[in-house]
């Protein structure tokens, strides 16, 4: 018997719970077993905060007998209403707010499909729709025949074990030989680790791959989706909405030639300044290592405040989160992560924009090499320096300056660039 469920088998339990059948019934006329019915619900279901008609969603435990007026004062956008209980935007305004939930998603059937009360009930409610379930269920099927069948730590214990051998000179052949016990994988995965830029070794370090002839089609490298579980831009837009004031960070990378030294950039979106960090290798380590080095240059309290969110694309530079979210020491939470749908780089617009500018000075197919941090700073000072009209004629440098103040700048290494002086050519690092 299939534990699959049919979009016809779907619309059938919607139906069912709506009748509010019980699970044991709903499985004998479906002729499944009742623990595949429950767990078919609990696993698809999902919130909706709805009112009925001419009652918004208010989950207040105070919402019969509440007469407060004006709670939102001279924003408010519904002045005529008699009571703010009658607003969408009460719940979230009122200081006097005491959530209230309904306690019958917690046992059988989960679900308010069939609740008598549904047409007059304003709470948050769990609903199980055919439609949007088996969406998720082929969603989740595909991720999880795509990407690497390895976690974050496991990666990580790979790379204690191999990058050091590999940087004394020793083969992945010998390494393999050697410790194939402790690495439970085949040598020809490790090769593909070390393609993708997952270890701290690169194709570089490997004296004979180097002499290789790159294959004239490359295949595919996914990285692992699972680190993008609840960080995906629909968490990113639920973040936003619950956060509307916090800042918000893109941040990206720029690659010079293939396999030579690239940049990491980070964008505050906000007042358009962008920070360039020059890594010898496009891998998550380096990527890591220059949040561990903002972490200690400006504070923890300072960190927090500059980036409380980060947006950023799906490249396996990106591919470990928790390295960038959680730093060793107390506290140990200093940002949030979150990432763009695949092929969506519109998502992150602002930073992709200001990466115009930097073409202006490293046109593509430009190599990084012979690049020192101190020529990033100095490309990137003339760059913040460049006033915008989106910024009502101000530059990126002046206006970071007003919320954040110059000391900060200073710590970043940012420094200002007279107007007159400003080139966004290749020909200023090359003086």
């Amino acid at each position: 018997m299939s534990k699959f469920f049919t979009y016809e088998q779907r619309l059938d339990l919607q139906k069912y719970l709506k009748e509010s059948l019980s699970f044991k019934e709903i499985a004998r006329r479906m002729a499944k077993d009742p623990t595949t019915i429950s767990r078919e619900v609990r696993k698809y279901s999902y919130e909706v905060a709805t009112g009925y008609p001419g009652f918004p969603f208010n989950a207040c435990r105070n919402r019969f007998n509440c007469r407060f007026k004006n709670i939102c004062g001279k924003d408010c956008s519904r002045k005529s209403s008699i009571y703010c209980k009658l607003c969408p935007s009460c719940n979230p305004n009122c200081q006097n707010y005491i959530e209230e939930i309904c306690t019958a998603k917690y046992h059988v059937p989960y679900v308010c499909n069939g609740c008598e009360t549904l047409s007059k009930c304003t709470l948050m409610k769990n609903v199980y729709d055919a439609e949007r379930a088996h969406i998720k269920a082929h969603e989740k099927i595909s991720d999880s025949r795509s990407g690497l069948c390895v976690s974050e730590d496991e990666i990580n214990r790979l790379n204690r074990i191999i990058s050091p051998l590999v940087k004394n000179g020793q083969s992945v052949n010998q390494i393999y030989i050697n410790h194939q016990d402790e690495l439970m994988c085949s040598e020809k995965t490790i090769y593909n680790y070390i393609d993708a830029c997952l270890f701290d070794v690169r194709n570089i370090d490997l004296p004979r791959k180097v002499k290789f002839r790159e294959r004239y089609k490359k295949p595919e490298f996914k990285v692992d989706k699972g680190c993008r579980i609840d960080r995906n831009y629909k968490d990113f837009e639920v973040f936003i909405n619950k956060n509307p004031d916090i800042t918000i960070v893109q941040m990206d990378s720029v690659i010079g030639i293939k396999g030579g030294k690239c940049l990491l950039t980070i964008h505050f979106v906000e007042c358009s300044l962008m920070l360039a960090f020059l890594r010898d290798a496009n891998t998550s380590k380096s990527v890591t290592d220059v949040f561990n080095h903002l972490d200690k240059v400006l504070g923890k309290e300072l960190f927090w405040e500059l980036f409380p969110v980060i947006l950023t694309d799906n490249g396996s530079e990106f591919s470990n989160p928790k390295a960038i979210e959680y730093r060793s020491t107390h506290p140990l939470l200093r940002t949030r992560v979150f990432y763009c749908d695949a092929s969506s780089p519109y998502q992150k617009g602002a930073i992709e924009v200001n990466h115009e500018l930097i073409r202006r000075i490293l046109p593509k197919g430009s190599s990084f090499n012979n690049l020192t941090q101190d020529d990033i700073n100095l490309m990137m000072n003339h760059i913040n320096s460049y006033k915008r009209k989106k910024l009502n004629n101000r530059s990126p440098y002046e206006t970071f300056s007003f919320y954040h103040g110059e000391e900060v700048l200073h710590k970043l290494e940012c420094n200002p660039v007279a107007a007159g002086d400003i080139m966004l050519k290749p020909a200023l690092l090359k003086k």
